[in-house]
């Protein structure tokens, strides 16, 4: 038996879900966490760098997770100001 391929396999949605499942709720709250944990430690590691190509590389790296971490973050206010309910 073959598996079908998921529709959205390797595509980016243009934006959320008007409906978030606490699946995905505790999976996008995950997500926060590693961009955040990525910002802090290229952040850390661009200050302790003596090399200015490497450093702004990883500054490079530590503000595109920033902007990562900020788009979930608008995603899940959004969500909470619409009144969406979430499903379990």
């Amino acid at each position: 038996m073959q598996q079908q391929p998921s529709m959205n396999q390797g595509q980016n949605m243009p934006q959320p879900p008007s409906v978030i499942t606490t699946k995905d709720h505790l999976y996008i709250n995950d997500m926060l966490a590693w961009n955040l944990l990525a910002m802090k430690k290229a952040h850390a590691f661009s200050q302790q760098c003596s090399d200015q190509e490497v450093s702004q590389a990883l500054d490079q790296a530590g503000r595109m997770h920033q902007e990562h971490y900020q788009t979930l973050l608008t995603h899940l206010q959004t969500q909470g100001q619409s009144g969406s309910q979430t499903l379990q």
